[in-house]
């Protein structure tokens, strides 16, 4: 072989040395603020139960009551497709899937409510209420009839409530330790935050309860409800979401969007109180801006309108309901409230739609990528990215099976995953 001749450079050494020496703490701050996306389970929707009427069935209750609905309303996969506006073929598999979903996991994340659910409630009686819910989170882990995530919505930290929502906290965590231990899909709601400085008490309160148990440092974490206008723009014009993101000290999980409570902050008249409002649209596009990168999912609010009552009624709230969740995916918004058990048929009907609608697509454009074969759109390693998320989604609630993405994909999950999380400056990311 002949001597590789050597390409000439104009700068000496040293400038790229001094260059990457002045930018040492930049690097170790932008991982430490935007780790991407953790990797874990994504829930698609949040049910919230107040803390007196949650019972050990509680579960299977929504469920059965949600199956239900569907025998009375729209009995075969025809009928509910045709309510709903699904593409005839999707309609079979779609509606086998929801069934599926109902009988075997029809909640993905549940939270006991202490909060507005609640109310006011004498200490003796919230304390024992606390308590018995630790009791029976528990033991729903142990006999292994719980939801993937379950925890509580604690009161906040405004003064009013503030010593009565961390003596719940207190009351919950320390029932869970004495029945066993924090359970993996734990999650803390901590609602109507409005200062930065609220997010750092929370912490300040995990960190003694830590402390005074033994664990982990940073082992609870908690997610942030956005029910305030000051928690998006603060009095100074900065985003005030972001800076609770930062005073969480990675901890946060996810910033939740209080539909009604933020809608009647800036003055929406009730009746056009709806997550499509357009000041809805600000503030989430705001929250989702500032949790871009860091690992905070975002989640989007509730309708208040329930499918209850005559057949023509629940199919109306049911294409409301349909409607606003296909809107969410779209704006990439992957989760929501749901606050009957009529709403759990229209909501995996809408997450199984938009996954197995988009999943011959998806499957097809990363396989071209992987195989750098080219096609009618050139991708880069974001969209592959992206497309190997959508595809772990729609495995993880159940729209899609991990056999047909691979059959489709050539990939295995591990695969996907590499893609998904991709290490920061890594752009070169292929599979095996």
């Amino acid at each position: 072989m002949g001597q590789q001749e050597k390409v000439a450079t104009s700068l000496a050494g040293t400038v790229s040395e001094e260059i990457s020496a002045s930018l040492t703490a930049v690097d170790a701050e932008l991982a430490r603020r935007y780790p991407g996306d953790p990797g874990t389970r994504q829930p698609v929707h949040t049910v919230y139960v107040p803390g007196d009427v949650f019972e050990p069935g509680t579960l299977r209750s929504w469920g059965d009551q949600a199956l239900a609905a569907l025998d009375e309303h729209a009995p075969d996969a025809a009928s509910f497709a045709a309510v709903l506006g699904i593409p005839e073929e999707l309609a079979g598999p779609v509606h086998d899937r929801v069934r599926a979903k109902l009988e075997r996991e029809p909640v993905e994340d549940l939270r006991i409510d202490f909060e507005d659910g609640y109310g006011p409630r004498p200490e003796a009686e919230e304390d024992e209420a606390a308590a018995r819910a630790a009791r029976l989170v528990s033991e729903a882990y142990a006999n292994a009839t719980a939801a993937p995530y379950m925890g509580i919505r604690m009161k906040c930290m405004e003064g009013g409530v503030r010593d009565r929502g961390i003596r719940t906290t207190d009351v919950f965590l320390t029932g869970l330790m004495a029945a066993g231990g924090l359970p993996e899909g734990l999650v803390l709601t901590l609602p109507k935050v409005t200062y930065p400085e609220q997010v750092a008490a929370f912490v300040q309160l995990l960190e003694a309860f830590e402390k005074a148990h033994g664990l982990d440092a940073g082992r609870i974490g908690f997610e942030i409800q956005i029910e305030t206008s000051q928690s998006i723009l603060a009095a100074d014009g900065t985003a005030a979401v972001a800076r609770m993101i930062d005073a969480a000290q990675g901890r946060a999980t996810g910033l939740h969007y209080g539909t009604f409570d933020y809608s009647a902050c800036v003055g929406v008249s009730a009746a056009y109180q709806a997550s499509d409002h357009p000041a809805a649209d600000h503030a989430k596009a705001v929250m989702q801006v500032a949790a871009a990168g860091t690992g905070v999912r975002v989640s989007d609010g509730s309708t208040n309108v329930l499918p209850v009552g005559p057949t023509a009624q629940v199919h109306e709230a049911w294409r409301l309901h349909y409607g606003l969740t296909r809107r969410a995916l779209a704006r990439a918004y992957y989760q929501g409230w749901d606050m009957h058990p009529g709403h759990l048929p229209t909501r995996y009907a809408a997450v199984y739609t938009f996954y197995r609608e988009g999943l011959e697509p998806a499957a097809a454009r990363l396989a071209a990528y992987v195989a750098k074969a080219g096609g009618d759109v050139m991708d880069e390693p974001a969209t592959a990215k992206a497309l190997s998320g959508y595809l772990l989604r729609g495995i993880d609630c159940g729209a899609l099976d991990t056999a047909e993405v691979a059959r489709l994909t050539g990939l295995t999950r591990a695969d996907l995953d590499a893609f998904a999380s991709p290490r920061r400056g890594d752009l070169t990311v292929t599979a095996p």
